[in-house]
């Protein structure tokens, strides 16, 4: 068995076990997962209104770095859990701004990637890093074609201890698991854009029919970043 092989099973508990063909490191890590405080049948999930989102605004930047702990005026090689683009159609001129973040996807490669399983997904559909497992190889880094990993490179300090961080690993966007598990269902990126008066952010239950976000996802019409790549993206977006 190759080293990366070993690692896999040995993550998840099940030393001596070889990987059968066809088995993938995803479904090892997938089973291995945490599921404490995960509520059946959910899948969490994120609209953005790129009609709503106003250029220049970086409200829900400033919210996660301030949830999460993350320096309000980071350096190059700092974390960044979430980055606003501006986008600008070469053919009409059009633009439009849009918060860039994990997008949680439904087949994750940076969960397939993991040699040790600390990139995984929940049941609920939140793709998460375990830094106690995490050896900072940064595979998922790569393997995220939304550039939507950090790695930590220096100490952290001040850390909030529902947030927990460390240097040597890699982390990124968890959807405010914290708050979910706590009984809080809004992420502070969507509170933060509310609170502007933009409501371009709508976080909920992309399986509940009668939940905001899969009524608007049913009558907008919206895209998934990089639909070709069959990753079925949890964060939606309108108007790109």
């Amino acid at each position: 068995m190759s080293r990366r092989g070993f690692l896999g099973v040995a993550a998840a508990g099940l030393a001596g076990i070889v990987l059968a063909p066809g088995v993938r490191l995803i479904e090892i890590a997938q089973a291995a997962a945490p599921q404490a405080g995960v509520k059946p049948g959910v899948r969490w999930g994120m609209l953005i209104d790129t009609t709503k989102c106003a250029p220049g605004c970086d409200d829900c930047v400033t919210a996660c770095r301030t949830e999460n702990g993350l320096p309000q005026d980071p350096k190059p090689t700092d974390a960044q859990w979430v980055r606003k683009i501006e986008i600008k159609e070469v053919r009409t001129g059009r633009t439009a701004s849009a918060p860039v973040m994990c997008q949680h996807c439904a087949e994750p490669p940076c969960v397939d990637v993991c040699p040790t399983g600390a990139s995984f997904k929940r049941a609920d559909g939140i793709v998460l890093v375990d830094r106690h497992t995490c050896i900072g190889c940064r595979y998922c880094v790569m393997a995220c074609p939304y550039k939507a990993r950090s790695f930590v490179h220096e100490t952290v300090t001040e850390q909030r201890p529902d947030v927990p961080r460390g240097k040597g690993c890699v982390e990124g966007c968890t959807l405010c698991v914290h708050r979910l598990d706590a009984g809080n269902a809004v992420t502070a990126c969507a509170e933060a854009c509310a609170k502007a008066g933009h409501n371009a952010i709508v976080f909920g239950d992309l399986n509940d029919p009668d939940s905001e976000i899969a009524r608007r996802v049913r009558e907008w019409q919206t895209t998934q970043l990089r639909a070709d790549l069959h990753l079925d993206p949890g964060v939606r977006y309108r108007g790109l």
